[in-house]
């Protein structure tokens, strides 16, 4: 029987610690950074600096109402 994820084209793969970056660390992280932490987690990291912050931020940076368990 063959597994299911040698199949796969690509993946996401959460490793164990979550990052806890702010805006700002992600808005100074310098680009060598930026593209070891995308390849982490599986993600591109092709494209411009910024691309990469914004890909960074909108992936890591979750929207107080997700984070707030009284709404």
């Amino acid at each position: 029987m063959e597994s299911p994820q040698k199949n796969r084209v690509g993946f996401f793969q959460m490793p164990l610690h979550y990052p806890r970056y702010t805006q700002k660390d992600y808005e100074d992280m310098p680009e060598w950074k930026l593209d070891g932490l995308l390849k982490e987690y599986g993600l591109p990291t092709h494209g411009d600096l910024a691309y990469k912050r914004e890909l960074a931020m909108g992936t890591f940076i979750w929207p107080k109402c997700h984070l707030d368990s009284n709404s």
